[in-house]
């Protein structure tokens, strides 16, 4: 999977942008609040998933001031996947429209599974420091980029979840209505959880070996997830006192320990990130391994968030990829590997 032509118009700060990348390493410097992540950013919604740094689409809608119509926000690719070649472009107003191929589509999340991508955020690199809700979005994101089945299950039971919820918030909740969604909720909880069980058996060895690798075998990385059940008849009376839905899968965690320790607690700021970037290498080697096609790797501005020794495992690992890396400064970036250096300047892009 590589992408061969990149066209922005109207995103964020990006006026209109574009480029055609090589199949390695893209480097995209400048400096911080000239559009390098909006760029990224831009390229991840062809996942169909969500930006990875908003839920409002009118955030992503280029502000034009306050008496202008806005511009027509579009974004246009041309990559090649499963083999072929294929054109995609998403008009944001609202929400979001796609078109695949000339045919328009009913929803954005048709490009699961069409545009796989992992992105590395220095927010990816906070996964072992941040609360359950963060690991549970990992968890989330990688599995429907797998199995876009798993997206919609997941969009169902959070839907039920809202209702279920707004039920218990009343003075007087119907309670033969409560057993309604407390058997719609069991029936799609026990579907994500199997999902992620199963996703797990293949993610935690790979994340075990390049943590391994990362550091130099030092240190045991321990991977678990703590589910909560999904029992919701059960933990109905807990559930009526504090209004709120206690179980399923919107609670669960995953445990990350070093040698048996608890990372978030007793883990150094290195081996937290260590840790987290193992995870994120294991998502791109599971999906790798799983679909035939090697994902697209967006990098934002992680680098300078690692040491060199790091830095230098991370390129390693995603050396024949296709890379797209921001940064401010790029004479230390490539080492002297091919590949082409893209400057964005007040939304603008050139190829240096």
């Amino acid at each position: 999977m590589h992408i061969t032509h990149f066209t922005a118009q109207a995103f964020r700060n990006i006026t209109r942008g574009e480029l055609s990348p090589c199949p390695g390493v893209n480097v995209i410097f400048g400096e911080n609040g000239q559009g390098k992540t909006n760029l990224l950013e831009s390229m991840w919604l062809f996942t169909g998933c969500r930006s990875f740094r908003s839920t409002d689409n009118r955030e992503l809608i280029q502000h034009v001031g306050a008496d202008a119509n806005p511009p027509a926000t579009q974004l246009s690719t041309q990559f090649i996947s499963n083999a072929r070649e294929q054109t995609a472009s998403i008009d944001i107003s609202r929400r979001r429209t796609l078109t695949l191929n000339g045919f328009a589509q009913e929803t954005p999340r048709r490009m699961l599974g069409v545009f796989p991508a992992v992105a590395f955020t220095p927010a990816t690199l906070a996964l072992a420091q941040g609360s359950p809700a963060e690991r549970r979005r990992f968890l989330d994101v990688a599995l429907s980029m797998l199995t876009p089945a798993y997206a919609v299950r997941l969009s169902k039971y959070l839907k039920a979840l809202a209702q279920r919820n707004a039920l218990l918030r009343q003075s007087n909740p119907d309670l033969d209505l409560l057993t309604t969604w407390d058997e719609t909720l069991a029936h799609h909880a026990a579907q994500l959880t199997a999902a992620r069980l199963n996703y797990l058996q293949q993610l935690i060895p790979a994340a075990q070996e390049f943590y391994t690798g990362i550091s130099a075998g030092r240190e045991q990385l321990g991977i678990e997830i703590h589910c909560t059940g999904h029992d919701f008849a059960k933990s109905r009376q807990s559930d009526l006192r504090r209004q709120m839905t206690t179980v399923g899968p919107h609670r669960d965690d995953l445990i990350l320990t070093l040698n048996g320790r608890a990372l978030r607690d007793f883990g150094s700021q290195g081996q937290q990130r260590s840790a987290a970037l193992a995870l994120k290498l294991a998502e791109a080697a599971v999906l790798r391994d799983t679909t035939g096609e090697i994902p697209v790797a967006l990098l934002d501005d992680v680098l300078s968030e690692l040491d060199a020794r790091r830095q230098h495992d991370l390129l390693r690992y995603l050396d024949g990829w296709q890379v797209f890396l921001t940064c401010c400064e790029p004479s230390h970036t490539l080492h002297g590997s091919a590949g082409r250096v893209f400057c964005v300047r007040d939304g603008e892009i050139a190829l240096q």
